[in-house]
């Protein structure tokens, strides 16, 4: 009951419409760097201003990791091999495991050379695991969640016509969700609606590759599997051994890079669930201008491609438990609005805060400038009660003028003086001396 490959995504095949910059004129470590695009359109600099994926581990079950590779060296851990035992290091020729490690956690080396990934100071988990069949894929998954990865990346994806072996693959997704863990998985290359494993298994979210300019990438699997999609075209990453990289195109790139993005909000958030992680990246995805008026989830672009700066930084409900995610038996809990965007609902969205900004500081202003005020004008009264309250025996109408004798008061000696009107809660002044 082996699964049937139906997306080119490990080995040799890889390669197939890949172009590898070591034997390309683009061959430099800070050519490599600068031609990593996606990182500017996901505002990569914006976002490590808040998480860097410090704290999470991220397992990746491909073919292998090679992890002396100089820009992801400390960032992998030992691993597992289900293909031949041992550690997870991959055969000579195989760097598809390497590519997507260093999409997610690559930390690049000296200045500005070599790949950078989205989240990298997160550690990767590497399981070699790869042309997986029924014993394989389920087998991975639950090693992963038993070894402290908190996200799953499975940038392959396999299709099958028999029932009893998706329903391994749902239940090890399943059982992933229920120790806290987010399994994200690739659509497929195929450019159709074939449904791939485990991205379609419930409880997984499943990702979509765009071009530059935000639309589906034509290879693009569709189907309502799609929950984000992400940059997958011509995506600079390590290859092999050594200092080499390479360029490539598919939803195993944009896979890594939903998978980098999660790990940036779970170690900014660690209090978060899965769904919960899940449902941050949906309520802030968004969908190019030329995808207007699409019905949410679509079938291309699921709700849209990933914003990691505004998955962090927007304030946004934690929501229920399992956020987007579907789990065994449901159909996933609604994300409500707010998901879906279009650029320019965010350039819009961005005005208003910028103008509410303004005016929360307009408010304060004037709030201040009233404290202040009051202030000034306590002290003022509270001088001139000074000058003008009670005074001693010297003045009893105030303080005696400096240079001036007071004047005793005169009393005619036939008449009582005219008694004030007293006050019961006012203490009475002593009658001035008679005779």
């Amino acid at each position: 009951m082996a699964f049937t490959r139906s997306m080119s995504a490990l080995g040799a095949t890889t390669l197939a419409g890949a172009l590898i910059l070591s034997a390309a004129p683009v061959a430099s470590a800070d050519e490599a760097r600068s031609a990593q695009w996606a990182l500017e359109t996901l505002q990569a600099e914006q976002a490590w201003s808040i998480s860097k994926g410090e704290g999470v581990t991220v397992a990746v079950i491909d073919d292998g990791v090679n992890a002396s590779h100089i820009d992801l060296q400390g960032n992998v851990l030992e691993g597992h091999d289900f293909v031949d035992g041992g550690s997870a290091t991959p055969d000579a020729g195989d760097d598809h495991g390497t590519a997507m490690a260093s999409i997610i956690a690559a930390h690049g080396h000296g200045e500005g050379e070599g790949v950078i990934g989205l989240a990298p100071e997160a550690k990767i988990l590497p399981i070699r695991d790869f042309e997986a069949n029924s014993n394989g894929l389920p087998t991975s998954i639950r090693y992963a969640v038993d070894h402290g990865a908190s996200i799953i990346n499975v940038s392959q994806c396999f299709g099958s016509s028999s029932a009893a072996v998706i329903s391994e693959v749902t239940n090890a997704v399943q059982y992933a969700l229920s120790r806290d863990v987010l399994v994200i998985g690739g659509s497929g290359n195929d450019g159709d609606s074939a449904e791939c494993y485990p991205g379609a298994s419930p409880g997984a979210l499943g990702v979509g590759a765009v071009t530059s300019d935000g639309t589906v990438w034509e290879k693009s699997n569709h189907n309502p599997q799609v929950a984000l999609t992400a940059p997958g075209v011509k995506i600079v990453a390590a290859a092999g051994a050594g200092n080499r990289y390479r360029m490539g195109s598919g939803t195993s790139d944009a896979t890594a890079y939903v998978s980098a993005a999660a790990a940036l909000i779970r170690s900014a958030f660690p209090d978060l669930t899965a769904g919960q992680v899940a449902n941050r990246l949906v309520k802030t995805a968004s969908l190019p201008d030329s995808a207007q008026g699409l019905r949410l989830p679509d079938e291309k672009y699921g709700y849209g491609a990933i914003r990691p700066y505004d998955a962090l930084a927007d304030d946004i409900p934690a929501g229920s438990k399992y956020g987007p995610l579907k789990t065994s038996g449901s159909q996933g809990s609604s994300v409500g609005p707010g998901v879906g965007k279009t650029d320019s609902d965010y350039a819009a969205e961005n005005k208003k805060a910028d103008q509410k900004r303004l005016l929360v500081f307009g408010v304060l202003a004037l709030i201040g400038l009233v404290v202040v005020g009051l202030i000034v004008w306590l002290i003022v009264r509270s001088a001139r009660r000074n000058r003008n309250g009670p005074g001693g025996p010297a003045s009893p109408g105030g303080y005696p003028q400096y240079g001036q004798q007071s004047a005793p008061p005169q009393y005619n000696p036939y008449q009582q003086p005219a008694q004030p009107q007293q006050n019961p809660y006012q203490q009475q002044p002593p009658s001035p001396p008679q005779g």
